[in-house]
């Protein structure tokens, strides 16, 4: 996929301007109170906490935010109750869409997906119409100036890496879900920084698109990350560098 970018590496290039910070945070709380409700309030022991309040970290969140949200999980304090909601569909040129989502009303949630689906151009589908063109992995990816390709590739497949490919967007790694953690700690132990690591999903294949549909589905896709109750969007898109440069990315 050399030349090319996908919404995992596009979404972590755009900056974080302060007025979407707090938006931002209010999303990391509530993965950190669904996880913790789900496995407990103990990092340790609950490793979808442990990755949840690591992305806390990374996104600057303070400190007695993410020990709240914690306690919120696990019952020690009041909270809203929140739950896991997948809502899958198509955007323009049949790309297929996930969003992840955590909510407290399900029925207010898939009603206001519906409309950015259809005021962009796309159309909120049936549970499971999407969901088999994807597959669950841990993905990392590092700036290309950040390490030796050579070095790199030799470093993740040692560490249980799938595949490690090129993209404008760095170095693209892909491993199963139980590697991920070995993955991230041989990375960090040859201090290779990450400009994302998280559990994803990952497409099975991608379709490629002109500049006028790639127009409409950075719309489509910046649209659904900007909801409250979005916590992820995936996508099967692919846009060539050229494409991506007249763009502005």
């Amino acid at each position: 996929m050399s030349g090319h970018s996908h919404w995992a590496g596009i979404k972590h290039k755009k900056a974080l301007v302060d007025a979407r910070r707090g938006k931002l945070w209010s999303k990391l709380a509530r993965n950190i109170i669904i996880a913790a409700k789900a496995g407990g309030g103990d990092p340790a022991m609950n490793l979808a906490l442990r990755y949840a309040i690591d992305k806390a970290k990374d996104a600057n969140m303070p400190k007695d935010s993410i020990e709240k949200a914690v306690k919120r999980g696990s019952g020690e304090i009041a909270g809203a109750d929140y739950e896991e909601v997948l809502y899958e569909g198509y955007g323009n040129n049949g790309v297929a869409i996930m969003c992840e989502v955590l909510t407290d009303n399900r029925n207010r949630t898939a009603g206001e997906l519906r409309h950015i689906f259809d005021k962009k151009g796309g159309s909120l589908g049936a549970s499971g119409c999407v969901s088999w063109m994807f597959s669950k992995k841990g993905q990392f990816t590092v700036a290309v100036d950040a390490v030796e390709e050579e070095t790199l590739m030799e470093i993740a497949l040692e560490a249980g890496a799938d595949d490690v490919e090129r993209s404008d967007d760095g170095y693209e790694i892909t491993c199963s879900v139980d590697g991920f953690e070995p993955l991230k700690q041989a990375l960090q132990d040859r201090q290779i920084p990450c400009l994302s690591a998280e559990i994803s999903q990952v497409p099975n294949n991608y379709i490629t698109l002109d500049e006028d549909g790639s127009r409409r589905i950075l719309d489509l896709m910046e649209a659904l990350e900007d909801h409250d109750d979005v916590q992820n969007v995936y996508a099967n898109f692919d846009i060539p560098s050229e494409v991506m440069e007249r763009l502005g990315g």
